[in-house]
């Protein structure tokens, strides 16, 4: 794949204070080439609010390269955090935000950031979530909203909201899988080591194990095992015991590690796996649905317009097109 004369428009938001661990997470997932390893390429632009120096949270100083004017012509805007909560949200950034997205731009706010989506009126009627400490303030601040605390990313179509750090990184490969293709988002999260995909209902509080042992090496053995052969049945039971753990147990572990459930999870890894196979191969809707793992095409179609809100004969096709305006 070869850098698209016009490649898409990336505008991330910077302002006073801004902690720059979140004004990186944008930066790390589309402000780098990597047209080298098969990848998009962005015209990625840092927009400063107001201009001059930015202070960061953490001592640096920053001088952004664009103001609200970068906003122009954005297919995506990215608000990757805020400041004072209870204050006011400057209007020529409001109304930046909206003319954005009037024009069709996907607007995005990771953790705070949903406070200036919000602030912009462009979440009314929506949900949204943000990080769990300040759902409550959300909610109360902006009543129309339907605020969710417990999972990890919202996407609404238009607008885009995520919890915490963490979390910020998912939402942003979620916009490069849903925009993007499946084997792009693939890539991209094995060149700067992240999990492939966190689906957006998982749980924000997430228990992650803090060492080795050996019932959870042979835990996530069995998870592995079932990833490379997802075109075989994997029952609950089975898979527990090659987890060599109960049924009880196994699912208390999953729901801990993983913040979902293994039959959401098995479904999910099957629907990304038939995402790939429709980008990068020619298969018949029928062989990819079997070596998915839904026994069917009629099964592959449900699952298909359950998540991804369209058909498997549609998604191939949309993402042949991108795919050719990027070449």
């Amino acid at each position: 794949m070869t850098a698209a004369n016009n490649p898409p428009v990336v505008a991330t938001i910077a302002f006073d204070d801004i902690s720059p661990f979140h004004l990186s997470v944008p930066c790390l997932v589309f402000g780098e080439d990597r047209t080298e390893f098969d990848l998009p390429r962005f015209d990625f632009r840092v927009c400063a609010i107001e201009p001059g120096p930015i202070n960061t949270g953490a001592g640096l100083t920053l001088l952004a390269p664009h103001g609200l004017e970068g906003l122009d012509g954005a297919d995506i805007v990215i608000v990757p955090s805020w400041k004072n909560l209870d204050d006011p949200v400057p209007q020529p950034f409001i109304d930046a935000l909206r003319a954005a997205h009037a024009r069709g731009a996907l607007i995005v706010g990771l953790c705070l950031g949903t406070f200036a989506v919000a602030a912009a009126g462009l979440l009314s009627g929506k949900r949204a979530t943000t990080h769990w400490a300040y759902a409550d303030q959300l909610a109360t601040l902006h009543p129309d909203i339907t605020v969710d605390p417990e999972v990890l990313y919202v996407d609404n179509g238009d607008v885009v909201t995520s919890a915490g750090v963490a979390a910020g990184l998912d939402c942003c490969l979620h916009i490069m899988r849903a925009r993007y293709g499946a084997e792009a988002a693939l890539r991209l999260a094995r060149r700067i080591v992240l999990s492939p995909h966190r689906q957006g209902g998982q749980a924000q509080f997430i228990e992650k194990p803090v060492a080795k042992a050996p019932a959870t090496d042979r835990f996530m053995q069995a998870l592995d095992g079932v990833r490379s052969s997802l075109d075989e049945a994997h029952s609950l039971d089975r898979v527990a015991d090659d987890a060599g753990l109960t049924r009880r147990t196994f699912t208390r572990r999953f729901q801990k590690t993983l913040g979902t459930s293994f039959g959401d999870w098995l479904t999910d890894q099957r629907v990304t796996l038939a995402q790939r196979l429709l980008e990068s191969t020619e298969k018949s809707i029928d062989a990819i649905a079997f070596e998915a793992g839904f026994g069917s095409a009629t099964s592959l179609r449900q699952h298909f317009a359950a998540r991804l809100k369209t058909s498997p004969a549609q998604y191939r096709r949309e993402f042949s097109k991108r795919f050719e305006a990027m070449a």
